[in-house]
């Protein structure tokens, strides 16, 4: 399952991994809200809202107008920044929440919860030294504290440091068994290519989310993630499908959903979920896939937007201190855009992010732009963990064949398919061509 996607909050990756806890729906009203209750900052850095964010936002807002020096008033409201963020996918809301943060540990050097703040914020801006040297310093405020512990792993992974970042999970596993703990282990079983051991970890998370609607939500497309990550279309569906019961409109269940859809190529109702999403959250990897969809059904001029769009959003988060790096090249590599300026930044991008996606990225970039030898050592290392995952033994496999080694590539076109195939709505019919 391929998670370099750029996060609306990105926090830290699902998606890529630092944003492992993506949520959030925008739930309307600017009125003022009450204060926010006990654990309000555990459940905001998780990426999960308090019920109404604009009206905490607002809350907040007000009761520093009365209260500046309020440092952990400034603390929750840098949060809530981040939770509008990923609600609605305005980077925006990263620059406003940077201010609030500094602005509390200005009033409060040693604020554990601006400090991890501050982390969680440069994961979602993907960047991940300061992520990990921010996370230290809320480590090194509260050894016991169980969210630093996600926080060091998750930017750990992204720096392909995986046996520290393992490390991590399992010590905030055994600090503080929940969701978060849960999640963070099904992934690292997945990047280890043990996806029924993942699966079974996602299972004890879905668990811990104890019936709220949002938590409950995320964690069943997750599960669902990884049912399609191994082929298995109904079981995903249905996963994604009980995320909507329970949290009507969830934008990252109806993106998943018109994946299996496009899947199934049910065109029309896989755009019309897609719309759905993109309508509500306007992230780029949603407006990416909708162009994608268009493409399939043959609508070629509506294609061409939607990709332009992607490049306009992918602009705006640049403005507002997200690197994008990674993504941008994989979405120019897949789609034959300006392959030659795409390969320098996927080469910036492994640099800044040397992970097994760093890695594999710039194996693709280089293969689409002929220089295959080259390749073949970076597809090597994106393999390195045994990870099951269809689209890197795919890009494995056309280096293979680019090289003159067609018995090799076929063998890992044949992996990728025998694993799900469906894995991309591009380049799942082209392995089937290959193989003919």
């Amino acid at each position: 399952m391929t998670r370099i996607r750029v996060a609306a909050a990105g926090a830290a990756v699902v998606l890529t991994t630092a944003a492992l806890l993506l949520g959030g729906a925008f739930r309307g009203s600017s009125a003022a809200a009450p204060a926010p209750p006990a654990g309000s900052a555990d459940r905001l850095q998780a990426g999960f809202a308090l019920g109404d964010t604009a009206g905490l936002v607002v809350s907040l807002q007000h009761q520093l107008e009365s209260r500046p020096e309020d440092a952990k008033a400034w603390g929750l409201l840098g949060l809530a920044y981040q939770q509008r963020a990923r609600e609605v996918a305005d980077p925006s809301y990263y620059s406003k929440s940077e201010g609030a943060l500094r602005r509390a540990l200005r009033l409060a050097p040693n604020d554990l919860i601006a400090t991890s703040g501050l982390a969680s914020l440069a994961a979602s801006r993907h960047r991940f030294r300061e992520a990990l040297k921010l996370s230290r310093q809320a480590h090194a405020l509260s050894p016991t504290t169980a969210l630093t512990y996600g926080l060091l792993g998750d930017a750990k992974l992204e720096l392909g440091r995986y046996q520290q970042a393992f490390a991590d999970f399992d010590r905030l596993a055994q600090l503080k068994p929940s969701l978060a703990a849960y999640s963070r282990v099904s992934y690292a079983r997945e990047l280890l290519g043990r996806p029924d051991e993942a699966i079974a970890a996602m299972e004890q998370a879905l668990d811990a989310a104890t019936g709220e609607a949002e938590p409950t939500a995320w964690t069943r497309v997750q599960l669902g993630k990884l049912y399609w990550s191994t082929g298995r279309l109904g079981a995903a569906a249905a996963q994604y499908r009980a995320a909507l019961a329970v949290f009507p409109g969830y934008v990252h269940a109806l993106d998943a959903l018109a994946q299996v859809e496009g899947a199934r190529g049910r065109f029309g109702h896989a755009i019309a979920l897609e719309r759905r999403a993109v309508d509500q959250t306007p992230l780029p990897q949603f407006v990416g896939y909708l162009g994608d969809l268009y493409t399939a059904a043959g609508r070629p001029a509506l294609a061409r937007r939607q990709h332009a769009l992607v490049d306009v959003i992918g602009r705006l988060f640049v403005a507002n201190g997200v690197k994008t790096d990674l993504e941008t090249a994989l979405f120019r590599a897949d789609h034959g855009i300006r392959l030659r300026e795409t390969l320098a930044l996927a080469r910036l991008a492994r640099t800044e992010r040397p992970s097994i996606d760093g890695d594999d990225v710039l194996a693709w970039t280089l293969e689409r732009n002929g220089r295959c030898g080259e390749a073949l050592r970076y597809s090597q290392l994106a393999l390195r963990l045994g990870t099951k995952d269809a689209l890197k033994l795919f890009h494995r496999g056309m280096i293979e064949r680019c090289l003159g080694h067609t018995a090799d590539g076929n063998r890992f076109l044949r992996r990728a398919l025998a694993l799900n195939p469906h894995f991309s709505l591009i380049w799942a019919p082209v392995a089937q061509r290959a193989l003919r």
